[in-house]
């Protein structure tokens, strides 16, 4: 069904992605009640194994020149601008709908990071300038870090009066941080071990690729790191240096 639509509505541009979601809601529990699924854990594990290889594809089409070109915005954008977005959110939740605290709260956190999924498949269609595509790109890999933080405050301050402290904010800074160191070891020690294999069969060669992908985000999240924020950025070292196939 997805195919099929989206094949229909590709004239008009419309995103692969909101025909998923669509189709998903009116197949599932809330309209037509064909298949009731409810398992959390492995609608995340499934959703998260997509989005690193999303974010890996992102940093490496992303070329060196651009993203300096646009690091400093892309930052801020991945910092206060989802500070910006959830505070008028939670506002106009808040007072325009006549939202509890809780539940405006809780909502303006979770969707104020913006989807890189969504914004991944809406950019490949559209002819943007380079800069401004980059900036958005680079903004949604890197806005992983703010928005669990976010999402972290909020919850502790609801469940127990406290906003978390110093060790959340600590947290925070280790995400942002060490996510990126990780990616970047991991691409170079693969770009090394990819350069020094003697084989003819490139078939290794797809299959090591994708092994380094999954293992870079599963390293980063072991170490409580952005996994998201390590696969981009790995993606990004790799796809600027040459390696063999």
């Amino acid at each position: 069904v997805v195919v099929l639509v989206a094949a229909l509505l590709d004239h008009w541009s419309v995103p692969v992605i909101l025909v998923a979601l669509a189709t998903g809601i009116i197949f599932g529990s809330d309209v037509l009640g064909v298949w009731d699924f409810s398992d959390v854990m492995l609608a995340n594990q499934v959703a998260n194994m997509a989005l690193v290889f999303i974010l890996f594809q992102g940093g490496f089409s992303t070329k060196r020149e651009d993203f300096r070109a646009v690091a400093l915005p892309a930052g801020g954008l991945a910092t206060w601008g989802v500070l910006l977005t959830a505070g008028v959110t939670f506002g106009a939740l808040r007072w325009g709908l006549e939202w509890s605290v809780e539940r405006s709260l809780l909502l303006a956190v979770i969707v104020s990071s913006t989807d890189a999924a969504a914004i991944f498949s809406i950019l490949r269609r559209q002819s943007l300038p380079s800069k401004l595509s980059s900036t958005v790109e680079i903004e949604s890999g890197a806005n992983d870090p703010m928005a669990i933080l976010l999402t972290l405050v909020a919850i502790a301050a609801l469940a127990s009066g406290e906003s978390g402290g110093v060790s959340t904010v600590l947290a925070f800074f280790w995400k942002f941080g060490a996510g990126p160191l990780v990616g970047y070891a991991l691409a170079r020690g693969s770009l090394w071990l990819i350069n020094r294999l003697r084989t003819d069969d490139r078939g290794y060669y797809y299959v090591l690729f994708l092994g380094v992908v999954l293992l870079t985000y599963g390293i980063a999240e072991a170490v409580r790191a952005s996994g998201m924020l390590a696969a981009f950025t790995a993606g990004f070292v790799m796809g600027n240096r040459p390696f063999v196939h």
